[in-house]
């Protein structure tokens, strides 16, 4: 029964990094490099460094949730076992999010590279 409100949480989340992402778009103005050349300003958000930032929530999550285990296990007070199963059950649902993102990723290249050129 949770599992449902889960996802729509974590579809809220996604949504909200989506249009966090799209407000970190800045207008093209140029820029110098080392060399003194103009060069045009990345107006996008480079995807490589949007996805590793994603990974890297996954995994702060994940270390996040063993770390609350290994604390329950331990004894240390105000860790509670809802805690505790709530930290786990979000930290496995977003890497399954994940996992399923890098599926659709890995899939989506694969067509790309099976069109004729």
């Amino acid at each position: 029964m949770s599992q449902p409100v889960e996802m729509s949480r974590m579809m809220l989340e996604m949504r909200s990094m989506q249009a966090e992402a799209q407000t970190r778009i800045q207008p093209a103005m140029p820029s110098l490099n080392e060399l003194g050349v103009v060069k045009e300003a990345n107006s996008v958000p480079d995807f490589s460094e949007l996805f590793k930032s994603a990974i890297d929530s996954v995994n702060g999550q994940q270390k996040s949730a063993n770390q609350m285990r290994t604390a329950f296990e331990r004894g240390d007070a105000g860790i509670d076992l809802p805690d505790v199963m709530i930290a786990a059950q979000k930290a496995s649902i977003s890497f399954q999010a994940m996992s399923e993102v890098r599926n659709k990723l890995v899939n989506a290249y694969e067509d790309i590279m099976k069109m004729p050129v």
